[in-house]
């Protein structure tokens, strides 16, 4: 056990003699950064264990499980999208635009993976988009040179696309780890016996590219039936879907079709939603909305920047919290160019916290009824890194990776692909199932 573990475990309101259930087998020269992304790693998958141990003793009536979390699974889950291959291909993780770009007065950072955020960032800046990816990153350095760091961000970002300035948000900013409340009341909701943890929970799941996908994955690795349901008019990456899809199935669903959302709800337990604030709020599902159809229903929200400081309400993703908080620079290079951490550690972290969040949410309506409503951000994440974690090294092995990855078959084809890292006595190895292909099954539960 570690103060990391310790502290997230009591943001998550798990009781402390818990605590001592969990140790970690350490790894040498894994995440190396200035900051304890180690730390913050090795305890979100800590703290995750523990929540399902403690969901799997409930529903068994037996003592909880110890949690033993090794390191060297960690570290490889962490960069689970860099360790995927797809019969043998070994996709790309970041499109030639996005990156780090020198402003007139500093650095911006810009988002382009997706293709429309390609477009509006090249819109926004009047720079036709030629195809001739060479040729565009000459001249997008060239315009973000000749602009303030500051009107670049609002100038993407009026366009719909997605630039921060590196160290926007001030550094008082702070925000909490997690947030709980009572959503509604009701009855104590027990579930059945079983050899995992979510086993027979519906899981609707309303999340895009890392932090709510490894999140709801995590979920279905412990029995949950998890459905991913995304627009038609937002496609997604299939090869991000192969790694974060383990376990699931998933819909396309036009959410305005409230007959088809609404008998879904009706017999989900858990909505799981990482949009940005309010973007869902007009199909009735924000948790007031859902509070008042469906108050047993746990609802876990995600967005990138927490409720509080001048990006609050935006879109936004791992990278760019990294650049706006002050990671970015902390992480900066010898010649003063921003560096990164050594894994989307913010995206994975809060995927774990936020599936151990739910498991907790659970365990508290087996116990004493009704919804609950919890609540994180990347940015809440990048809080505790830089402010809340000391650093707590562990001796071990040197890290290599191939213990902690297999072969699965798919209908993608062959994916070699990380283990899941998530261990207590009697945790399963993998996943029950592959991904589906994105968009390919009934919008219906098993």
């Amino acid at each position: 056990m570690t103060s990391a573990t310790a502290d997230a475990w009591a943001a998550l309101g798990g009781q402390h003699e818990l605590v001592g259930k969990v140790s970690y087998q350490g790894a040498r020269g894994v995440l190396p950064a200035r900051l304890p992304v180690r730390e913050l790693a090795r305890a979100t998958v800590g703290v995750c264990s523990l929540a399902a141990a403690e969901l799997l003793a409930l529903r068994n009536s037996a003592p909880v499980p110890s949690v033993r979390v090794h390191e060297g699974a960690v570290a490889t889950a962490f960069v689970s999208e860099r360790h995927l291959q797809i019969d043998g291909r070994t996709p790309t993780s970041f499109a030639p635009l996005s990156g780090f770009w020198r402003a007139a007065d500093g650095w911006v950072r810009t988002h382009a993976n997706y293709p429309h955020h390609r477009s509006r960032l090249l819109s926004a800046l009047g720079i036709p988009d030629t195809g001739d990816d060479n040729a565009l990153k000459k001249l997008l350095s060239d315009k973000m040179a000749s602009h303030d760091a500051q009107w670049l961000q609002e100038t993407v970002y009026a366009a719909g696309g997605l630039t921060v300035a590196v160290g926007s948000t001030p550094s008082e900013v702070t925000h909490p780890l997690v947030e709980t409340r009572l959503l509604g009341e009701g009855d104590a909701e027990a579930l059945p016996p079983s050899s995992l943890p979510a086993n027979g929970v519906r899981v609707l799941d309303l999340t895009r590219v890392i932090a709510g996908p490894v999140a709801t994955r995590t979920l279905a690795l412990l029995g949950a039936d998890v459905l991913r349901v995304d627009s038609p008019q937002l496609p997604e990456s299939e090869d991000a879907h192969a790694d974060t899809g383990m376990g699931k199935r998933s819909t396309v669903l036009d959410l305005a079709d409230s007959v088809v959302v609404e008998a879904l709800l009706s017999s989900a337990d858990v909505v799981v939603t990482g949009y940005r604030p309010g973007a869902l709020d007009r199909f009735g599902l924000s948790p007031e909305a859902l509070r008042e159809r469906h108050p047993d229903l746990v609802v876990a929200q995600l967005d990138a920047w927490g409720r509080s400081g001048p990006l609050a309400g935006r879109r936004g993703f791992d990278s760019l919290v990294q650049a706006a908080t002050g990671i970015a620079m902390t992480e900066a290079t010898a010649d003063g160019h921003p560096g990164v951490l050594p894994a989307q550690a913010l995206d994975h972290g809060t995927g774990y916290l936020l599936a151990a969040a739910v498991l907790r949410a659970l365990t508290e309506r087996h116990s004493s009824g009704g919804g609950r409503h919890v609540r994180l951000s990347l940015a809440g994440t990048a809080s505790w890194l830089q402010r809340g974690i000391r650093p707590e090294p562990l001796d071990g092995e040197d890290y290599e990776p191939q213990p902690w990855l297999t072969r699965t078959a798919s209908p993608y084809g062959e994916l070699r692909h990380a283990l899941p890292p998530v261990r207590y006595d009697g945790a399963p190895r993998t996943w029950a199932r592959p991904p589906s292909r994105w968009g390919t099954d009934r919008p219906a539960w098993r």
